[in-house]
């Protein structure tokens, strides 16, 4: 991997637990400096089936200085703009400038996982628009003027095959279709600047979520947690992918994670290759590249 000489910044949305705990882990492992949010710093009020989930923000930021890099927690909702704005103008003046968004904060309801069709689950599942799709697009707005001042910049949305088969109902589908192509359409208006941006499809993730998932749905989840990609794995593969020469023939795509870290070498923490499941759940799209304003 590239050697930097001074510390690469790095903010990681919804950093609390879960997939962005993880990522922001791997990157403290290789010196980034992580700017890690969620909406409170030392509690937290998330359950799943009336288990509540494991995880503070100021404990994954402890977790990334020990890995060798430097956490910064920042309470933040994001779906509050005046508060998405504070943080990255506090980034602008403790740093002056930013290598890598990762946006991957969205609400997930404690009955996304259940049976039945989305009429019988609640109608506030569709914060995950807000707090999801909305939400990324607010943060890369006021991320982009910071990563344009750094050498190289990448935004990365943590997407799933969700995107292109049917996985935990409509809404699920359709934040993370909408994520991928606003992923293809954020690269059109950074052409011929050295700001990327790509859509990861990760595979079925070992979390706080999961692991409780199992206990009342081992049928569905029970593997998962012995064969799933752990969230460091995809964090990895994000800093490798920054650190990729020919990152601007990326810019745009809907990526298949475990398919980069064949391609770069990249193993999980326990040495399993995690393997792409694009025969069985389905492909990216490839958006056509015309622009028409």
């Amino acid at each position: 991997m590239t050697t930097h000489t001074q510390r690469r910044v790095a903010v990681v949305t919804g950093a609390s637990r879960g997939v962005g705990k993880g990522i922001a882990i791997a990157l403290g492992q290789v010196g980034f400096t992580v700017y890690l949010t969620g909406r409170s710093l030392a509690s937290s009020q998330m359950t799943l089936h009336g288990q509540p989930l494991p995880g503070t923000l100021e404990e994954t930021a402890r977790a990334v200085t020990e890995a060798g890099g430097q956490g910064i927690p920042v309470a933040c909702d994001h779906g509050d703009n005046e508060q998405v704005r504070a943080l990255f103008a506090r980034v602008e003046q403790e740093q002056g400038h930013l290598d890598l968004l990762v946006n991957n904060a969205i609400a997930l309801h404690e009955n996304l996982i259940d049976a039945g069709p989305f009429w019988q689950k609640p109608l506030d599942m569709t914060r995950m628009l807000d707090v999801g799709l909305k939400s990324s697009y607010v943060a890369s707005y006021f991320a982009a003027p910071l990563l344009l001042k750094a050498e190289k910049g990448l935004i990365v949305f943590t997407s799933s095959y969700g995107a292109g088969c049917y996985m935990h109902g409509p809404i699920y589908g359709a934040q993370k279709a909408g994520g991928d192509k606003m992923v293809a359409d954020m690269a059109v208006d950074f052409e011929n600047t050295d700001v990327a941006c790509v859509s990861l499809w990760l595979g079925p993730q070992r979390t706080e979520r999961s692991a409780i998932a199992a206990q009342s749905r081992p049928d569905a989840y029970g593997e998962i947690m012995q064969t799933g990609e752990t969230p460091e794995f995809n964090g990895r593969v994000i800093a490798a992918l920054l650190d990729d020469p020919d990152l601007a023939q990326h810019s745009g795509k809907t990526l298949i994670s475990a398919e980069l870290a064949q391609d770069y070498g990249i193993r999980d923490v326990d040495n399993s290759q995690p393997p792409s499941y694009r025969q069985l759940l389905g492909a990216p799209l490839s958006w056509h590249p015309a622009r028409v304003d």
